[in-house]
């Protein structure tokens, strides 16, 4: 199996095997990144965290299915159950680490372009 860095300067270094403490999604995702592209240990860091975050979405989908989709809060309202809304904060989490990755989608052998980064600084705005 060929594998393509996905670092532009760096030079890659090798792969870990799959860390300690993973569940299912997250050995699976852990797998098939870390098989396919030489990773820097700033990426593996991110991919770990995506792994991570893989893993509680499950259980808190396990979680969110036992129970009910609204719950009552200190006031007795009527409100979404926590877990799903965790839930959604958690997709949103693993979504922006995997795009952190920067990694070539399809049969592209570069990096797509940086999006979604903090623009540079802005000049102090004189007030009149």
């Amino acid at each position: 199996m060929s594998t393509r860095s996905i670092t532009a300067v760096q030079q890659p270094v090798a792969v870990t095997p799959v860390p300690a403490g993973l569940d299912e999604s997250g050995t699976r995702l852990w797998e098939s990144v870390a098989g396919e592209f030489d990773l820097d240990v700033h990426e593996q860091l991110l991919l770990l965290q995506a792994c991570r975050t893989a893993d509680l979405l499950d259980r808190l989908s396990r979680e969110a299915g036992r129970g009910r989709l609204t719950v009552k809060n200190a006031k007795g309202e009527e409100v979404t159950n926590p877990v799903i809304t965790e839930h959604r904060q958690q997709s949103l989490v693993l979504a922006r680490l995997l795009a952190s990755l920067r990694m070539p989608s399809g049969e592209e052998d570069e990096r797509p372009q940086r999006r979604g980064a903090a623009r540079g600084s802005y000049g102090v705005r004189r007030v009149a």
